[in-house]
Formats: structure tokens, sequence, C-alpha cells
């Protein structure tokens, strides 16, 4: 038995298969993101500028980018988990059929299915003198069952939480605004995707215009809050780029995340209540924040989508002020000013923020 264990052991461990939360829960969803990044929302983004400007040519753009979400997701995986090229292209098809048959759970099923297909195809890797047929076929073959198999329910569990969510948002858009706000926001900055989350269960709506709002707080947040230590840098790399830039000085001192989640359980339900917010657009863009202004930009698409369908009959000043206080104006004053007063009471010391460490 132990003999076995060990064989076992070697070829796994030969083969770069890693059984590990942070390979599957961390590498690979943040992964599935980028490629969600790179096909579903630029292609959204594209298209919805041609639409605007007149010009077809982007149009067709964005509608190609759109059409291969699926299979930009799978390859995304797959290059996280390491996987070899004969491996990594036959996941293209692997993708392709998980997220088609998952309908809007798909990027779950995404998920799910490359890496079991993956590891397979990892698994059976120039293991015989007919690789360039074994490989292929077996991963192809292994998602594609799995698809036919588990993509249905997958996807239709992960929809399920994501309308009940937005069920329970609309119901109750209060208690739901600060949840949804301070559970995603602290998702942005955790090392895991809130955009890949976002996606999987769908959230749009009012839930989406909530999670917009608790990403905001942690990113213009932490980017206001640290301005004395990290100055223009600091305050363009995690306002336009990830608050998760904070997460080694959170270790040393989690006090400091405290002002940002304060901010994010105020701003939710202000989004929820007072304004209504709603992301309409591309579910990815609700876990975005103002990385690339992806969430702003998800909010118009979603108002023009509105307008489109007849749900919406104009883009209004009150829709404008909330975006701008809910993504900009509030973030940046509150997290200030709880960043200050922890300051004062010596929660938050001098240098806790600072970016650019030696040590």
């Amino acid at each position: 038995m132990s003999e076995t264990t060990n064989g076992l052991q070697a070829f796994l461990k030969r083969k770069n298969i890693v059984f590990s939360a942070k390979r599957y829960g961390i590498d690979a969803l943040s992964a599935m993101a980028q490629g969600l990044f790179a096909s579903l929302l630029i292609g959204t983004i594209v298209s919805t500028l041609g639409e605007q400007l007149g010009i077809e040519l982007l149009v067709s753009m964005g509608t190609y980018a759109k059409n291969v979400s699926g299979p930009a997701m799978a390859v995304a995986i797959g290059y996280a988990l390491q996987a070899p090229q004969l491996v990594l292209f036959s996941l293209v098809a692997v993708g392709g059929a998980a997220n088609e048959l998952g309908g809007a759970g798909g990027p779950l099923a995404v998920l799910v299915i490359t890496i079991f297909a993956a590891e397979f195809g990892k698994a059976v890797s120039k293991e015989t003198k007919v690789d360039i047929l074994v490989t292929p076929f077996v991963t192809i073959f292994v998602g594609v069952v799995l698809s036919i198999w588990w993509a249905p329910a997958i996807g239709g569990a992960a929809s399920a939480l994501g309308q009940l969510i937005m069920w329970a948002t609309t119901l109750r858009p209060f208690l739901m605004g600060i949840l949804v706000s301070v559970i995603v926001g602290i998702a942005l900055t955790l090392p895991i995707s809130s955009a890949a989350i976002c996606s999987a269960l769908a959230l749009t709506g009012l839930a989406g215009g909530a999670a917009v709002a608790g990403c905001c707080a942690q990113m213009v947040g932490f980017a206001v809050m640290s301005f004395r230590e990290n100055r223009w840098g600091g305050l363009l790399s995690q306002g336009l780029g990830t608050s998760m830039l904070q997460m080694g000085n959170i270790v040393r001192n989690p006090k400091i995340w405290i002002p940002p989640i304060l901010t994010s359980a105020i701003t939710g339900p202000i989004a929820t209540c007072v304004f209504q917010m709603e992301m309409n657009g591309a579910a990815i863009s609700s876990g975005m924040g103002t990385c690339g202004l992806v969430g702003q930009i998800g909010v118009y698409t979603g108002w023009l989508a509105d307008i489109q369908a007849g749900t919406r009959t104009a883009i209004t000043a009150m829709d404008w002020a909330g975006l701008i206080l809910i993504c900009f104006v509030l973030p940046a004053v509150l997290t200030w000013i709880f960043g200050e007063i922890f300051r004062k009471i010596g929660w938050i010391q001098e240098g806790d923020l600072l970016l650019d460490r030696e040590d």
C-alpha cells in the first residue's frame, strides 16, 4: 500500500498535478476572470462603443470577442494550472461546451469542468508515442462528457444562487445592500477574484450595484487613505488597479482593513435604497470596482441596455449623481475620515499602508 501511495505521489508530482485550494480556488479562479475580461467584458465595452459611435467594425469585434468567452476562460484556467500545450489548446472545445451547456451559470461550470479536463489531460500527456492523438482526445472527451453530465446542474445551481441573492436584495435592499457590498468588497481585496464570483453567480441588478459599491469602497478607499504613504503612484495603482496590493499590510495590521469595510457597509445600502443603482451590464463588471473604470462602464452599458429594452426612458442626472457619489466621492471621503480616526487612536501607525516595503 505504501509503495502504491508513494508511486502515485511521484506520478502526480511528475505531472505537476497539485490538489490544493490555492491552485484551484485562487489561481484558477483569478485566471478565469482574466479570460472573461479578455473576451466577454472587453467585447461588451467595444460593441457598446461601436453602437454609440455608429461604427459597425467595433460592433463586430465586440460580438466575436463575446462569443468566445467559454474557450477564453478555459484556456486561461489551463494556463494557471500549467497545462502542457496540447492540453491547453484542447481546452478550447471544453470551454465552449461547458459555457454553452451551463447557461447563465456557465462560468462556474467552465471552472469546475476545465479543472477536471486539464488534470486528466496532464496525466496522459507525453505518456504514449501517439501523444498528438491521445492527449487532445482525453482532454476533450473528459471535458465534453462532464459538460453534458454536469454543466446544466452546475450552471443551474450557480444561477439559482445568484437569483436568490438578487431577489433578496430587491426584497430587503438595506440589509442585503450591506451584506453584498461588504462581502464582494472583501473578496476583491483578498487574493481571489470577486469578478469571477460575480460572473459565476450572474450577479446583476440591485445586487450588482451593491457589489460595485463594495469594490469601489475598497479600491478608492485604500487609495485615498494611503495617499500620505504612497502618493500619486499608490493612488493610481490602487484606485484604478487593485486594492489587493494592500494584502501584505493587512496581514501585518488587520485594523487597516476596517475603514474601507465600514465604508462599504454605508455605500452599499445607499446604492440600493437611495439611488437604486443597478448593474445590468456584464455580470463580471459587478466585481471589478474602479479597475480600469470597468464597473462604471458596466453600469453605463446597463443603462443603455435598459433603454433599448424599454425598461428605462433615459439616463437622468440622478443616475449620474448616484454613480459618481457611490463609486468615487463617498468611498474617498468616508474611508479617509475613518482612517484619520484610526490614526488618532493609534490603530493605524505611520507606514502601515506603505506599498513599497523592503522587508
